[in-house]
This record gives C-alpha cells, sequence and structure tokens, in this order.
C-alpha cells in the first residue's frame, strides 16, 4: 500500500536534489555577456577590465560578443529574447534609460523584460568649456548664458545622448537657452570643442580630462552626487548651486527576465569580487570609473528613476521621441 507513496517520495527527493545541485553547479559552461555597442567605447571597456575576474570567480569563462546597431536597441533586443538560464547577460551604459525617451517604439520592456544585477561603475559627466568663455564656474556661465541666450553652443555626440540631455536639463532648471550641435559620434564633438568651434560640452570624463589637464579646456564642474577621485578638485552642479543636478553614467549588468535568482545572485558575487580586485579598481579609475557594485533591487530602483527623470527632461525640452 505504501510502495506507491514511498515512490512519490523519493521522485520528489530526486528533483529537489537535482534542482538544488544544478543552482550550486551553476555555470557549467561559459556564459556570454552581449555588449550593444562596437569595441572600444566605454561599455566595451568597463566590460572587458572586470570580465577576466569575472571569469575567475564564475569558474568559466565570460565570452564579450559585440553587438552594436540603432542606438544599443540592437544588441539589447538579443538578450531580452534570449533564454532566461543565467548564459547571456548585459552590459548596459546610460542608453539603457535614455533609449525610452528618445525612441517611439523600442522592441523590448526597458524595465519589465530585464532582471537587474548590479551597476558596475558610474564615469561622472564633465561639464566642460572652450578656456575662451570668459566663465571660471558654474555661476558665471549661467550669467553668461542668460545675457546672451541662443548663442552659446554646444557640441554631443549624437541627439539623446547623456550629453544632450544633460544640457537640455542645464537649460529646464536655469531658463537658458542654448544651441544644440549634435555630431556623429564623441570624437569629432571634442575635436570641435577644442578647437572653439563650440563652446561647451556634457562629456564623459575620460573624453575631456586629459585636454582639462593641459589646458585646452575648462572644466566647470562634474554631475555626479559627489566627485569623482578622477578630478576631485572640480566642484560637482550641486555644489555650484544648481540644486538637484545629478547625471549618472551608471553602466550596469542586467540578464533576462526570469533569469533564477540563484544565478542572479552567482553574477552579482562574482561581480563584486571582482569589483574588489585592486588590479579592477586601478584599470577603472584609469577611465575615470568609479566602481560600483549595489544588489540588484537598488539597480532597479536606479534604473526606474532614471527612465522617469530622462523622460521629463525629453518632455520639458519638446524632444519628440523618433
Amino acid at each position: 500500500m505504501h510502495a506507491p507513496r514511498l515512490a512519490a517520495c523519493l521522485a520528489a527527493a530526486i528533483l529537489l536534489a537535482c534542482g538544488v545541485a544544478g543552482a550550486q553547479q551553476y555555470p557549467v559552461k561559459p556564459v556570454r555577456m552581449v555588449v550593444p555597442f562596437v569595441p572600444g567605447g566605454n561599455t566595451d571597456i568597463i566590460a572587458r577590465i572586470v570580465g577576466p575576474e569575472m571569469s575567475k570567480a564564475l569558474g568559466q569563462q565570460l565570452v564579450i560578443e559585440n553587438r552594436g546597431g540603432a542606438g544599443s536597441t540592437i544588441g539589447t533586443e538579443v538578450v531580452a529574447k534570449a533564454p532566461a538560464d543565467g548564459y547571456t547577460l548585459l552590459m548596459v551604459s546610460a542608453a539603457h534609460v535614455i533609449n525610452p525617451a528618445m525612441i517611439k517604439k523600442l522592441p523590448y520592456d526597458s524595465v519589465k523584460d530585464f532582471a537587474p544585477v548590479s551597476i558596475v561603475a558610474d564615469v561622472p559627466t564633465a561639464f566642460a568649456v572652450h578656456p575662451t568663455l570668459p566663465v571660471k564656474n558654474v555661476k558665471e556661465f549661467i550669467a553668461l548664458a542668460r545675457a546672451r541666450p541662443g548663442e552659446l553652443n554646444y557640441s554631443t555626440a549624437g541627439r539623446g545622448t547623456v550629453g544632450h540631455l544633460s544640457a537640455e536639463l542645464l537649460s529646464s532648471m536655469t531658463g537658458i537657452k542654448m544651441v544644440h550641435v549634435a555630431y556623429k559620434g564623441t570624437g569629432q564633438s571634442i575635436i570641435d570643442l577644442v578647437a572653439g568651434h563650440v563652446q561647451l560640452q556634457f562629456s564623459s570624463m575620460p573624453a575631456v580630462i586629459n585636454h582639462a589637464r593641459a589646458g585646452k579646456l575648462r572644466l566647470l564642474a562634474q554631475t555626479g552626487e559627489k566627485r569623482s577621485a578622477a578630478a576631485a578638485e572640480v566642484p560637482t552642479m550641486v555644489e555650484s548651486g544648481v540644486k538637484g543636478f545629478v547625471v549618472s553614467s551608471g553602466f550596469g549588468l542586467l540578464a533576462p527576465a526570469g533569469t533564477p535568482r540563484p544565478a542572479i545572485d552567482r553574477v552579482h558575487g562574482a561581480l563584486v569580487k571582482a569589483l574588489a580586485d585592486p588590479g579592477v579598481r586601478s584599470n577603472l579609475s584609469g577611465q575615470g570609473a568609479d566602481p560600483v557594485g549595489n544588489t540588484p533591487e537598488a539597480y532597479e530602483a536606479f534604473n526606474k528613476a532614471e527612465i522617469a527623470k530622462w523622460m521629463k527632461v525629453a518632455r520639458t525640452a519638446g524632444i519628440e521621441p523618433e
């Protein structure tokens, strides 16, 4: 009489043991990390800095795969539609939280289609001006911009970038009017700023800090919540008198929605261990990046807040999604 019940119990125990073993054994094969940009950019560099140490911690190779195009949406869609088994990850930039405000029909939901792992690093944005502009700080710049509405030009790496929306955020918060000059990438936009063809730019710290050290540009402020070690002498926008002006270029790690929590925790642990490595921290600092390594829950809250913020900035600036 008890044989069927005993068999059922044994089967359940075996299934449970297999599930526990599977969770403990993850990963049993190489893990793919998709970078939705071409090689050489900040996202790719950061992924390749943390990748080797994460591989050691996971006990499996972490394979970087560049799938660039369409403002990072091509590679991001690949991961959104990948199996939720822990073997496909996504390294994103601030484009992930800006795109919902700039692209009318994304092929995925930027929150619901992904499981957050952690913010990997924050690359502070710098407010840089050409040295010929007669200002030494943000207060003087705002006064000059108010006196010369529509006369100051700011360059960006393109429509919908952090630099574009940062300038629009400043305009909306201070009532100034500037002219947007969009380029097809960071390189030429910086070249023309150094040459004096435009007067200012909000750009990632690594892109402008060496020009500032050489006296070719002047850094008025940085936009993080606190000063970055990469430019400890440069005040934040909040310290400069623009309350609430915080722009964080968080480079984060995501997985497809539904990825088992044990796999998320394993990847998160590997990332935190990698970020604690002195060599990794030194390499990130050399790129002007501050390591983070927060919890999945904190990263999810960050993504939601950033998406809402940039949606509001775009509406205020009259920027229509395309």
